[in-house]
């Protein structure tokens, strides 16, 4: 990988996953198939890797497992494959976070990518109008932030190459398809152009905005470090990623949150 994550995990190909070290506990993968994300995608009947991508659900370090619980913080990891899914980037689907039992809020996302290229989609809803439309685009190292309440999808934007990423969500997680869906996916499609390149094209089924490409933050609102693993900054501080399970802790920061 060309960032190092702050534990022992790494991605694996053949067959895709992850890799754990002896101090290190994680789940089988959940992988999901192409066939599982066809929905929403712009072109439902194209071919492509498959399965698309592999998802590790709780992960990290043995001695922090009772911490995380108490915390109601989870860590998961992704890996997406190489390639492409017909003009489309390999991407996740288009989703809500659900509302958490333990905040009462749809939860928020920490994202930090650790090898290839992402761009983190994301909008303000899921409604006839989105509202606010970023494309953040994020190398090894970068973090962003996906506030409550938004849709949002992970893009791998270099089709040669594999993502994979880690990201703090609430323990309590879960995802709404449902509006996202109704509308055949996001409020814009990533395209790949002839040149391997990322294109945006307008999903008509919305009233759009227009869409806002950037780079990340930093986030010192937040008081995270850039450049230093989130699970290490977790590590040092176990309090400091309290506002993904609580994002109720810092409600003021989301009203006009730019990611």
């Amino acid at each position: 990988m060309n960032f190092n994550p702050g534990f022992n995990i790494r991605p694996t190909s053949h067959p895709m996953g992850f890799q754990y070290g002896p101090d290190v506990f994680g789940p089988q993968v959940e992988n999901r198939t192409l066939d599982s994300i066809r929905k929403s995608l712009r072109n439902p009947h194209c071919s492509g890797p498959d399965p698309v991508y592999s998802i590790a659900m709780d992960v990290g370090k043995k001695e922090h497992l009772h911490l995380l619980k108490q915390h109601h913080l989870l860590y998961g990891a992704v890996t997406y494959a190489a390639g492409k899914l017909g003009d489309e980037p390999v991407r996740s689907q288009g989703h809500i976070h659900k509302v958490s039992l333990l905040s009462k809020w749809s939860t928020p996302e920490v994202y930090e990518i650790w090898s290839g290229k992402a761009i983190i989609y994301m909008q303000e809803t899921a409604q006839e109008n989105p509202g606010r439309c970023f494309a953040v685009t994020a190398q090894p190292g970068d973090v962003v932030i996906v506030p409550p309440n938004w849709a949002h999808a992970t893009i791998s934007a270099d089709p040669l190459k594999p993502l994979t990423f880690g990201a703090w969500c609430d323990r309590d997680y879960g995802f709404e398809y449902d509006d996202v869906r109704a509308h055949k996916g996001l409020a814009w499609f990533p395209i790949l152009n002839s040149s391997g390149k990322i294109e945006w094209q307008r999903n008509p089924s919305y009233q759009t905005e227009n869409l806002i490409e950037k780079s990340p933050e930093i986030y010192s609102q937040l008081n995270i470090a850039p450049g230093k693993p989130i699970y290490t900054q977790f590590e040092e501080h176990p309090e400091k990623f309290l506002f993904v399970p609580q994002p109720q802790l810092v409600k003021v920061l989301w009203q006009y949150f730019l990611p």
